[in-house]
């Protein structure tokens, strides 16, 4: 796997849930597989969770970390071609590429859009430069369009979930579960689901424009997943086909809820 980008990357969907599962379950069973490798994350923006995440992640596989704050500690890059370097930028991109990759194996990249030239966000410039120039496997760590790692995870999270209610036949009349046929308090095991689980993506207000790669890739992945998939947003609020897919999509929100199972509720501009 030379890139880690959509779902397509992964190859066997079925056989990466499973291994996921299992590495989950024996955190440190495959840390032989990092020994004497590197990996550098590269941060054009800030990050919390998928940081420090995925900085574990690489150290339960017995891998060496390098984390890079472009911009923050680091030279100023520019990352536009052709531009006159004037300013307060001192290296360009494609020279710090080269460098950056003769220290790593793997380089992760975050770097969100920009909200201001859709065509340039859809574009993914600086993603698509680490690709072509480092000559090192690549992923993104959420870029202009793309957080593949973050859909990954909520998909696992669907997958351990998914036989914990009741068949449609089983609910109540308003189409939602009732609240004891979901999980195991009672001791008994939750009882096999009869169909695919019903997983709405839903547009929700947000006091800032938000980027569109998270409700991207969810939509992606889900899309690729066993599962009836809907999404739900005002009209104008699309997301771009290539994301969408074959989803259903339902404008009115309730309608769009009802019966679901699985809820992501999410802004996007």
């Amino acid at each position: 796997m030379r890139t880690f980008i959509n779902v397509e990357d992964i190859g066997d969907l079925r056989q990466a849930l499973a291994e996921a599962q299992e590495i989950k379950n024996d955190r440190f069973k495959y840390q032989h597989l990092g020994k004497n490798k590197t990996l550098m994350m590269i941060f054009f923006n800030n990050s919390l969770r998928t940081r420090l995440s995925t900085q574990k992640a690489a150290m339960n596989l017995g891998m060496n970390v390098i984390v890079l704050d472009v911009n923050a500690g680091a030279w100023k890059l520019e990352t536009e071609r052709g531009v006159i370097m004037d300013g307060d930028k001192s290296e360009h991109l494609l020279e710090a590429i080269p460098v950056m990759a003769s220290y790593c194996d793997m380089i992760g990249v975050r770097s969100f859009a920009g909200l201001t030239d859709r065509g340039y966000d859809y574009a993914e410039t600086v993603l698509h430069q680490f690709i072509k120039y480092s000559g090192k496997p690549v992923f993104a760590m959420e870029t202009a369009t793309v957080h593949p790692l973050q859909a990954f995870a909520d998909l696992i999270t669907i997958t351990e979930n998914r036989d914990g209610c009741r068949p449609v036949s089983e609910r109540q009349d308003n189409g939602f579960t009732k609240s004891e046929d979901c999980g195991t308090n009672s001791g008994e095991p939750a009882a096999k689901t009869t169909k695919r689980p019903k997983v709405v993506l839903t547009w929700a207000p947000h006091c800032r424009a938000l980027p569109q790669a998270v409700p991207n890739s969810f939509a992606q992945w889900m899309n690729a997943a066993d599962v009836d998939f809907v999404i739900t947003h005002p009209e104008g609020y699309e997301l771009d086909p290539r994301f969408a897919g074959d989803a259903r999509i339902e404008y009115d929100q309730m309608k769009a809820l009802q019966g679901a199972d699985f809820v992501y509720a999410k802004n996007w501009s």
